[in-house]
């Protein structure tokens, strides 16, 4: 089975610094961190409104990180240019309305394909490893193929949400999506609400690559600290791919 990676999205310790104005928490130092816990990557989300991120801390993780930047951006003139000048090792195009509290779904890449086609190919000539965060839909999954990037994350904010039968039926959605995404030659990979109650069945969908999970870590890290979350999350990550494993034989 294929190795299964967790990205650490640390947008939410800038959150709690800017709730201050502060210098601190430092979004950087958490990066090191969960680094240091076993992180395979770090993603950070650049909005148009610097809500938490600044430009200042792509800089720095740019600089200063030993583990891949996965730059989450929106679809946009400002947002390509400091992608291309920070260079980190992936872009995840997403949606971004300026009143939500958080991403909500998935970029639309059979609506939008033209105006993301030019964004998509620039990125990939700089040598930056491109993604598309839609919903686990096959027309969504064509029109990322169709569009050049060589990876997708599945947004799972719907199937952690639900309960009981519903989030049962999401959760074979997202399975779908991932083993008809991988048919394609796309490398699978998920986020947005993952939490420990929520996060083993997804691991264990064997064609996701990588899951980015970011919120709850941050909020676990105020009872446990930030490392402990962390290794907690990666445990469990394993614990689910090791019994599907052993399933599958």
């Amino acid at each position: 089975m294929k190795p299964l990676r967790l990205g650490v999205n640390i947008d939410h310790v800038a959150t709690v610094r800017e709730a201050r104005g502060s210098a601190y928490p430092d979004p950087v130092r958490a990066a090191k961190l969960a680094e240091a816990a076993g992180a395979d990557g770090i993603t950070a989300h650049l909005r148009e409104d610097r809500r938490h991120i600044s430009d200042a801390d792509i800089e720095r993780l740019s600089r200063e990180l030993h583990i891949p930047l996965n730059l989450e951006m929106a679809a946009t003139d400002e947002m390509l240019a400091i992608a291309l000048n920070a260079k980190p090792h992936a872009a995840c195009i997403v949606p971004e309305k300026r009143e939500e509290r958080t991403t909500e779904g998935g970029i639309d890449s059979v609506g939008q394909h033209n105006r993301l086609a030019p964004l998509v190919r620039q990125l990939g000539a700089a040598r930056i490893r491109v993604s598309m965060f839609i919903e686990p839909d096959k027309q969504q999954l064509d029109a990322s193929r169709s569009l050049g990037a060589p990876v997708v994350e599945l947004h799972t904010g719907a199937y952690c949400d639900a309960t009981g039968a519903e989030q049962e039926r999401l959760l074979e959605k997202l399975r779908e999506a991932a083993a008809y995404g991988d048919s394609l030659g796309l490398e699978i990979h998920a986020g947005h609400g993952l939490t420990f109650a929520n996060v083993k069945p997804v691991a264990a969908i064997p064609e996701i690559r990588e899951l980015n999970i970011g919120h709850f870590l941050v909020g676990e890290a105020i009872f446990v600290g930030l490392e402990n979350s962390i290794r907690r999350m990666r445990a469990l990550m394993d614990e689910a791919r090791s019994v599907h494993r052993v399933a599958a034989k």
